[in-house]
């Protein structure tokens, strides 16, 4: 039996968080089960094309020192990964978009799958499992 498809809403700006979004995402979508992920909000930022580089672009406590520290791998990289290797679509919020008067080109180059509506996001993830971060 197939697994039931994952729905992640990212809505935080947290360096935490956004790994965490990615973490879920990469791992699900390479274990062969379908992952959509919304982002929106704060969280959308983080995918800005002119963003500084990954040890600025995240911001958040002291497991977000960590990452760093460590070189734990970007939230992007991680994105890119689970795309790469499994069925994981990405999701710009089309409001956000608007409101921070952006297109899609100004978003991180081949991640997004198009812009999206809150409304059609949450029709689609009716059948499936849903976590927002």
């Amino acid at each position: 039996m197939a697994s039931s498809p994952l729905y992640i809403v990212l809505c935080s700006g947290e360096h935490e968080k956004l790994q965490m979004a990615a973490m879920m995402a990469s791992v699900g979508a390479v274990s062969e089960r379908p992952v959509e992920v919304f982002v929106s909000m704060n969280a959308i930022l983080a995918f800005a094309k002119d963003a500084p580089a990954a040890d600025a672009r995240y911001q958040g406590g002291a497991f977000s020192k960590l990452l760093k520290e460590k070189r734990a791998p970007d939230a992007i990289t991680l994105f890119r990964q689970g795309k790469a290797l499994g069925d994981l679509k990405l999701w710009a919020c089309s409001m956000a978009l608007d409101v921070k008067g952006w297109e899609l080109s100004a978003l991180v180059d081949d991640l997004f799958d198009g812009a999206l509506g809150l409304t059609k996001f949450l029709s689609d993830a009716e059948n499936g499992q849903f976590i927002t971060l």
